[in-house]
């Protein structure tokens, strides 16, 4: 019996002390929460226009390639802008039937720049002379950016593995996917509204 009472004496004396403390630290804990729920929300909305800001993936490595007339081009060289690489070879047929839509979308006003590139001695391409001769005779190609990728180390490290092949990179260098086969056009503009 004292045993019982022992023990409803220590229960009730707990539960007058859990109820003390917490009315005692209620007038201050509600500031004090909504403080930190505040200060969760800004994270919160911090990070998530971060990840609008920014793209995922690692950034793709950049380049120094030569264009059609000799010059130097460096993805560098377009710091700030998103850019599309569309990988090609003058013997793939699914490639020169997107010839067409490549100049097309070249010539237009977008958001991003629109380069290709090509391997010449690499996976049965022409080697450099004998590409520009035989593109100088391909028709609806006069607004294509063409680079070449003489050693094919650039593709290789990218990941391409065959042809067509695009690359979509982001305003900050981030390399946001890298899909094979042929894209449309209206496929292409719609990737790049998603991409920063």
């Amino acid at each position: 019996m004292k045993h019982k009472l022992f023990l409803a004496a220590v229960l009730s004396l707990s539960l007058l002390v859990l109820t003390a403390c917490g009315a005692g630290g209620r007038g201050n804990a509600r500031p004090a929460m909504d403080e930190q729920e505040n200060s969760a929300k800004e994270n919160t909305s911090m990070r998530r226009n971060e990840k609008e800001k920014k793209n995922d993936g690692a950034l793709a490595p950049d380049f120094e390639m030569m264009d059609l007339d000799g010059n130097t081009v460096k993805l560098s060289d377009f710091a700030g802008e998103k850019v599309y690489l569309k990988y090609w070879a003058s013997w793939c047929p699914v490639c020169l039937g997107g010839l067409k839509d490549i100049n097309t979308l070249s010539a237009e006003e977008t958001d991003f720049q629109v380069l290709t590139i090509v391997a010449p001695g690499q996976k049965g391409e022409k080697d450099v002379e004998d590409f520009q001769t035989w593109f100088s005779g391909v028709g609806h190609t006069e607004n294509i950016t063409v680079l070449f990728d003489t050693d094919g180390a650039y593709g290789a490290q990218t990941g391409v593995r065959g042809y067509p092949t695009s690359e979509y990179i982001g305003s900050d260098g981030v390399m946001v996917k890298l899909e094979p086969g042929h894209a449309d056009n209206d496929t292409i503009k719609n990737s790049f509204e998603r991409i920063n």
